[in-house]
């Protein structure tokens, strides 16, 4: 390419329009949710007790730690998208989300008879829980990486990988309002599993989509 080429091709893409880095988290936290919320709505819908459920802790709490795990993500992440921040001070809050659910569970175990824990950590759909926040997560997880090529990530691979973390809390705070299980057993469990699918997706996909 001859260096007067060069020179047009680099104003013509300096002239394009760069959505700021603020912008584009919200945006990509709107669309995320829309397409979580549509995914949802379109694969399982609510579950036919919802009515009676919402007045329980334990289904509740479902959306306590849900909720938990993705606002502090989403803060963790913002911060990882821009380069030199210091993200020392946010990485401690991501252990709130699994501190809530440890506790739940060690007070599962007190108030539940040794000989029913199998039964409420293996629940009714586990295969469902670990197949469909992953699918509900896609669209969001792909939203959330999107927002990181607007930022500068010096850390790719983690930043995609609280990406998934993201996108699979937010997949699974919709997914709750579903499923049947409510045990803390049952969440710790196949939850995790399901989020940490995402969160080896986004893994991988991070260096890849997030470079600079």
């Amino acid at each position: 390419m001859k260096t007067d080429d060069l020179i047009k091709a680099l104003q013509a893409d300096g002239s394009k329009p760069v959505l700021p880095l603020r912008r584009a988290w919200v945006v990509a936290a709107v669309l995320a949710t829309v397409i979580a919320a549509i995914a949802f709505f379109i694969l399982l819908g609510p579950r036919p007790d919802i009515a009676v459920a919402v007045h329980t802790l334990r289904f509740l709490f479902k959306f306590v730690l849900t909720l938990t795990l993705t606002g502090t993500a989403f803060v963790y992440l913002r911060a990882l998208a821009r380069p030199g921040a210091n993200t020392a001070h946010i990485a401690p809050w991501l252990v709130v989300g699994p501190v809530l659910i440890g506790l739940a569970v060690v007070a599962e175990l007190f108030a539940v008879p040794a000989d029913q824990w199998a039964t409420y950590w293996q629940g009714q759909n586990n295969l469902v829980c670990m197949t469909y926040i992953p699918i509900i997560g896609l669209g969001p997880l792909a939203a959330f990486l999107a927002a990181l090529r607007h930022g500068a990530p010096t850390r790719p691979r983690l930043a995609g990988a609280i990406a998934g973390l993201l996108a699979g809390g937010l997949a699974a705070t919709f997914y709750a309002a579903h499923c049947p299980d409510d045990s803390p057993l049952f969440v710790a469990t196949w939850y995790s599993v399901a989020i940490a699918i995402l969160m080896a997706l986004g893994m991988g996909l991070g260096p890849r989509v997030a470079r600079w």
